[in-house]
């Protein structure tokens, strides 16, 4: 708690002034418009451009891990898990619970994400980030459920001519590339490409990404139409085995499986449309279309198959938006979404690195192989009313339907691809017949805020959140499943906050009780599990004070706890109790930075992590005690155009692991790099 006593102090030790410029922050994810951070009764958390340039991050967890009740773990090359309030989730369908968007649209369809799927954004030359904590359902919809990441890419007019080029260790070496066309900067175009030889035994990686965009007008209505790519070819290194093995550095740099891989790419177009409309009305229409593949080798699976999947979707967002009254303002639109998508699971061998029992189940030839189309129609509306100078209610419905058709592309049932069955236990791969699935769901929010004084506004806020089941979780089942009968998850959230906006202090303290419902996870042996229920309660804080023009300090963090709150024993499963935490839950996140302006040309900043002890499986009896690092960066402007910049990474040579984990009997890991350097040069118009 002394980081909370922290804040609430520099709260206190930096009043306003008369006529003092704010530390005012403009977000624009809460309530899909431009507004003040100050005037939402949510939980955001905002990486700006000049932040983002300064981690020069190499893999987004760098950058995401700065926020609030924010945690992704890497995996191998830029593969990654996710939390935002919430435990890691892991499993083929616990994305689902994060939102991840471009430019507010969402970058994969409903039902159809993909736990790395992160990578598929250029965060690293993004224009800013946000990061909305807790569910922002009643505006976005499915899957929103925990929280949202938006990563917001620049106009034309913020992109002035500029190049960098990186190095580091281990053959890594990146270029960087951006501009908007001259006179009217009307086109612009941000681009990279990286490659990493790897610094674990064949974990290299080839990387690209762009950004393009025009901003013009069609009749006086202004229009934006932005084209992202990303192509990753990476060799994956598998988990390493033993109960800390990531203190071994001869382990840490190894790799037990140097046949994994994983192919991806991914191409989006979208659009934003501002038709002329009489009086204080403003009409936003965003149609989009996007594409995918990706192939990958299940190295962490016994039989080690290979996947592929990929998708095709169109959709358009609308809001229509009314605040001609400076008391009143009104949000309303209708989603669409289409999406065709689909999943093929082989194995080319029989199954031979698992004791006999479990190798008899897998068989060699297909697991899955379908294809979903599916549809989305949502209807919502937010109301926000100034009720006194002091007083604010905001209240949000959204009514949601999602339909899926599902076509199974081979025999339905417990056999392998001949229809053979796999002795008296049956095969681990079942597959249901063809079908039509449906689900509906209202998402409610309403929140109260209130004027403590100039600067300062306490809130309330009450929200559900809901997702549907992924594709995988109904269509990919296992053997003790003959039809995955699912409902939506659900997740009910109480909010209190405060935040301040002063003349060198920008501060925000929250508080969080949530309650999920039908709760879709794995456990640690691999198997589904349904029906279940978890509670979330913590603070979160997040303060960014001025002390000096040339000193800024900068503090985020997270008290929290997720509990299981239902008991499971599935047979060859794992026995979850209730009332143990939720595995890869640490109770305590936090992220400090002090940056330090000595000179005109000289900037340096230093950055501490620490993240708590946690547990490896639901019974709570095999953990990871934690672990903090220090990084260090320094830029040099040697001229008005030419700057040279250092990051030293895990400054401390730390052995700590990025993910850690206790499945199928063995503590796994994948280790954390030890000291690095990575040197950037770089110019700009």
């Amino acid at each position: 708690m002394r980081a909370i006593g922290l804040l609430i102090c520099a709260i206190s030790a930096a009043p306003p002034t008369a006529g003092a410029a704010r530390l005012e922050e403009i977000i624009v994810t809460a309530a899909r418009r431009p507004e003040s951070a100050l005037r939402s009764a949510a939980s955001i958390g905002r990486l700006d451009s000049a932040t983002i340039a300064t981690i020069g991050s190499t893999h987004h967890a760098e950058l995401l891990n700065r926020v609030a009740g924010t945690l992704i773990q890497r995996g191998s090359g830029q593969e990654s898990l996710t939390a935002i309030r919430s435990p890691v989730l892991t499993g083929p369908g616990s994305c689902g619970a994060f939102l991840m968007l471009e430019n507010g649209v969402p970058i994969r369809p409903v039902g159809f994400c993909n736990v790395n799927e992160m990578f598929e954004i250029n965060t690293e030359q993004a224009q800013s980030i946000e990061v909305l904590r807790g569910p922002s359902n009643s505006l976005y919809g499915s899957s929103a459920v925990h929280g949202a990441i938006n990563v917001l890419q620049a106009a034309p007019a913020d992109l002035p001519l500029r190049g960098a080029v990186e190095v580091g260790p281990d053959d890594y070496r990146r270029i960087k590339l951006a501009g908007s066309a001259p006179g009217g900067r009307t086109a612009g175009m941000a681009a990279l490409y990286a490659h990493d030889g790897g610094w674990r035994d064949s974990s290299g990686f080839d990387e690209g990404k762009f950004n393009a965009t025009v901003a013009t007008e069609v009749r006086d209505a202004p229009l934006r139409v932005d084209l992202a790519g990303t192509i990753l070819n990476q060799q994956t290194a598998g988990f390493i085995i033993g109960q800390d093995a990531y203190r071994d550095e001869a382990l840490s740099r190894s790799n037990p499986n140097p046949e994994a891989y994983r192919k991806a790419h991914a191409l989006r177009l979208t659009g934003l449309l501002i038709p002329s409309t009489s009086g204080a009305m403003r009409l936003e229409l965003r149609p989009y279309l996007r594409s995918s593949r990706m192939e990958f080798l299940q190295h962490f699976l016994l039989g080690k198959p290979v996947e592929k999947n990929g998708q095709e979707s169109l959709g358009l967002m609308t809001s229509l938006i009314w605040d001609r009254d400076p008391d009143w303002s009104v949000t309303a639109g209708v989603d669409l979404e289409l999406a065709q998508s689909f999943l093929l699971e082989s194995q080319d061998g029989p199954t031979t690195d698992g004791p006999p029992p479990a190798n008899a189940i897998r068989p060699a030839g297909r697991h899955y192989d379908y294809d979903v189309d599916s549809a989305v129609a949502a209807a919502y509306v937010q109301v926000d009313r100034r009720l006194s100078p002091r007083w604010s209610l905001s209240a949000g419905l959204r009514a949601e339907y999602v339909r899926y058709e599902y076509d199974n592309r081979m025999l339905a049932g417990n056999t392998d691809d001949n229809g053979v069955p796999c002795g008296d236990t049956g095969c681990l791969y079942s597959r249901p017949a063809d079908r039509d699935d449906s689900f509906d769901a209202l998402a409610p929010k309403l929140s109260l805020s209130f004027a403590l004084t100039d600067g300062v506004v306490a809130y309330a806020s009450a929200s559900r959140g809901f997702r549907p089941p992924e594709m995988t979780e109904l269509y990919r089942l296992q053997r003790q499943q003959s039809i995955a009968d699912l409902d939506a998850e659900q997740l009910d959230a109480l909010e209190l906050g405060i935040k301040a906006e002063l003349e060198r202090v920008r501060a925000s303290v929250a508080a969080f009780d949530m309650d999920k419902r039908n709760v879709i996870l794995r456990d640690a042996n691999g198997f589904n599990v349904d029906n279940g229920r978890t509670s979330h309660q913590g603070i979160e804080y997040e303060l960014l004070w001025r002390t000096a023009p040339e000193l800024a300090i900068s503090v985020a963090g997270t008290f929290a706890r997720h509990r299981y709150e239902f008991s499971s024993a599935i047979e060859g499963g794992e026995t979850i109790v209730d009332g143990n935490d939720v595995d890869t839950a640490p109770r305590q996140i936090h992220a400090a930075s002090l940056r330090w302006d000595p000179l005109p040309r000289l900037s340096a900043e230093a950055e501490w992590l620490y993240l708590d002890h946690y547990w490896l499986d639901a019974a709570n009896a095999h953990s990871y005690p934690g672990h903090e690092l220090l990084n260090l960066r320094g830029r040099w402007s040697i001229t008005d155009q030419w700057s040279m910049t250092l990051r030293l990474n895990n400054a401390l040579d730390r052995d700590y692991a990025d993910r850690a984990d206790f499945a199928f009997g063995n503590y796994r890991y994948f280790p954390g790099r030890d000291r690095t350097l990575f040197a950037e040069l770089s110019w700009q118009r």
